[in-house]
């Protein structure tokens, strides 16, 4: 019997006694739903860690291939890899995050070199895996040579001996060595596997029935399985999220905001562009004011996320589709997630309505009693057209007459709870059911993450600088000689009229940290290197009066040089701050130290970032080589993986259990046009082709991995 399955590689045909070393037990049309036993409750408890609750899933639990391993000496940074290698040391230390257990660390080594690896969540490997132990590991190896644990087991063979084709991710109270057992057990019903595809759909693709897959899987051809088995999973993702998207639109309505009739009157919108605009808008913002105005004149609620690259002006885009609500007789709201943006916003939008007679407020947890409850009659009543605020927009005791708007900066910051509470904002007495919403971030996501994380958005993109934005020289620098240099060219900027950021990670000493504090670096700064000029400091732990003080007279030009923590990230517009250092800078991620760099390169004069950090470090040579953003995410996707990119491994990403990003990219564009397609032509998987794979939705909905996407 040939067990061979097309499109998984070219090697001979398995026998069935080659295809497990045992004889095939051919079992009745039950034996997927029943549960396999391992010999023992903490055995069986740790099956139930691994989710092996059936028989079918014991059989898509396929092992690692041991045949493919890599020595230590040649792994790249930001690939999966699979390593043979020996214990040497093996430590547990707390984690500060409230609820997680203990992180075990292992010194480990093999012939050609050390690694420092990590294991999550599983404090008893210090006494499972003592040093001495040969372990196989599984996972993604990282910069300053560390390999982030995802399956291991012990082992006593070299790379490639003995009888098995790799190990099985294993638990406690369960070894690699009982699960191959129970798969020899159990592999015989792998022939019954429903299949959810259609075989129109596999045939497309040249992808092998379910049963052949999995067959493949545990006989050695492990890829080519896992392939097949994270299209699945892909593909149920990309179904439910377009499904939800097509329901959402045709469910829930929201007020149609036309622009003005021909003939009757000017559009406010278009005269605002045209006459009012302090300047010319780029390309991208050109095209992106036409979606977003498109979206908003239809009677289902807008759902688009604007990526722009740092300066691109994306308030511009957002403050459009604002006054076509003002215009049509409606409110709107722009909620950011730090007073320091929400304070900026607000200037920006007055800014950049000069002679217009909306009426725009600010509200924040600062705002005094006052003045907050002239504003909250304000808004209940329709007297208030436009505000901006933070967190303090979605209290109880915030009511809006009409508010048909909704637009969301740095809509990672907030949690969906928070999203979605503005927008029942809209659900009021004289309001629609729902806001059109507009989601926006300066942290470019790269596509692959894009489609998964917010697959059912639209999407927009502002690449385009304004002109006259001068490119950000960005360099690396590191000891005591190039300190000195650093300090003599922020000393320059300042003689020459300009002013300067140093951005610390911690606002004050540490002695369990070795890095430099903002009130520290502020305190030596002042006396020292920049005696001759002014400093204000500004970090989170101050008051926000503090802070607005701090920020207002930097920006009037009262302060040559603003220390400063990462509260600068977003929201400051300085345009004559020419110079910025970054202490520390390894302790950022990318998408952070572009977000640093763009307070600077705002104005006519030419800009440098000073970086302090490793020389070796990948993250900081990938910062000074390039400018775009978008670039940025792909490289940081890239070097960390998709569980770290943004925080996603909060959004369940790191759920899946066989798709890798970016690696499995092409099989994610797939995956959506398949689901594209599905859908078009069987919006609710009825038919009877579909209905398999309605069901492999369903259940897979109920798991972590899509439970947790934003909705």
């Amino acid at each position: 019997m040939d067990y061979t399955p097309r499109g998984l590689g070219d090697g001979a045909p398995l026998s069935e006694q080659q295809l497990i070393g045992a004889p095939l037990h051919w079992p009745s049309e039950k034996a997927l739903a029943e549960r396999p036993t391992f010999g023992g409750r903490k055995a069986n408890e740790g099956a139930e860690h691994l989710g092996l609750i059936s028989v079918q899933a014991l059989l898509e639990h396929l092992p690692r291939d041991r045949r493919e391993a890599r020595t230590v000496a040649t792994l790249v940074p930001g690939e999966q890899a699979t390593v043979v290698v020996e214990v040497r040391s093996i430590s547990s230390r707390p984690v500060r995050r409230r609820g997680m257990r203990p992180l075990v660390e292992a010194l480990v080594v093999d012939e050609t070199g050390t690694l420092q690896a990590t294991f999550f969540n599983q404090p008893w490997l210090v006494k499972k895996y003592p040093p001495g132990t040969r372990l196989v590991l599984h996972g993604s190896y990282e910069a300053r040579n560390r390999f982030r644990v995802s399956s291991h087991a012990p082992t006593a063979d070299e790379i490639g001996a003995g009888d098995e084709v790799g190990h099985y991710p294993a638990a406690e109270g369960l070894s690699s060595t009982q699960i191959l057992a129970a798969i020899r057990e159990h592999l015989g019903a792998a022939r019954l596997a429903p299949d959810p595809l259609p075989g129109r759909l596999r045939a497309r693709h040249r992808l092998p029935d379910l049963p052949s897959t999995l067959l493949a899987g545990h006989s050695g051809q492990l890829e080519p399985a896992r392939q097949r088995l994270a299209f699945d999973e892909l593909l149920y993702v990309q179904l439910d999220l377009l499904r939800r998207r097509a329901r959402r639109a045709e469910a829930v309505k929201a007020p149609p905001l036309p622009a003005a009739q021909e003939g009757s009157r000017a559009d406010p919108v278009d005269e605002w562009i045209e006459q009012q605009l302090p300047f010319e808008l780029t390309g991208d913002q050109q095209r992106a004011v036409e979606v977003v105005l498109g979206d908003i004149a239809r009677g289902h609620p807008m759902q688009r996320l604007l990526m722009g690259e740092v300066g691109s002006g994306k308030t511009v885009v957002a403050l459009a589709a604002m006054l076509r609500a003002v215009a049509n007789g409606y409110q709107a709201a722009l909620m950011a997630p730090t007073e320091t943006l929400a304070n900026q916003h607000f200037a920006t939008l007055q800014e950049l309505m000069p002679g217009q007679t909306v009426p725009v407020a600010l509200l924040t947890g600062s705002t005094p009693p006052a003045r907050r409850r002239d504003l909250l009659g304000k808004l209940a009543s329709g007297q208030l057209s436009l505000v901006v605020g933070t967190h303090a927009l979605i209290e109880d005791d915030v009511l809006f007459e009409r508010l048909a708007v909704v637009v969301v900066d740095e809509q990672h910051r907030f949690g969906v709870r928070q999203r979605t509470a503005l927008d029942a904002k809209a659900a009021g007495p004289a309001g629609a059911a729902a806001p059109h919403v507009l989601h926006m971030t300066a942290t470019p996501i790269p596509r692959t993450l894009a489609l998964l994380g917010y697959g059912d958005l639209d999407v927009t993109e502002l690449r385009e600088l304004p002109q006259g934005r001068q490119p950000v020289a960005t360099h690396l620098a590191s000891g005591e000689r190039d300190r000195a240099r650093a300090y003599e060219r922020i000393r320059e900027e300042l003689r020459g009229g300009r002013q300067a950021y140093v951005v610390c990670p911690l606002v004050e000493e540490s002695q369990a940290l070795a890095a430099r504090a903002a009130s520290a670096e502020y305190e030596r700064l002042s006396a020292d290197e920049f005696g001759d000029f002014k400093l204000a400091l500004i970090h989170g732990q101050m008051a926000s009066a503090r802070k607005a003080e701090a920020m207002r007279s930097f920006k009037a030009g009262e302060v040559d040089v603003l220390v400063a923590t990462t509260v600068i990230e977003v929201g400051v517009d300085v345009p004559n701050a020419t110079v910025m250092l970054i202490e520390n800078a390894e302790r950022y991620g990318l998408s952070q130290l572009h977000q640093l760099r763009g307070r600077i390169g705002r104005g006519e004069h030419a800009s440098v970032c000073i970086c302090f950090g490793p020389e070796k470090s990948q993250r900081l040579k990938a910062f000074s080589t390039w400018n775009d953003g978008f670039k940025l995410a792909e490289v940081d996707l890239q070097l960390r993986g998709e569980g770290e990119l943004t925080g996603m491994r909060q959004s369940g990403m790191a759920a899946f259990r066989f798709a890798v990003m970016p690696q499995d990219g092409e099989l994610l564009e797939r995956a959506r046009l398949s689901a594209r397609e599905i859908l078009e032509l069987d919006p609710e998987l009825a038919l009877a082709e579909h209905l398999p794979l309605r069901e492999a939705v369903e259940r897979a909905r109920g798991s972590l991995l899509m439970a947790t996407i934003p909705a």
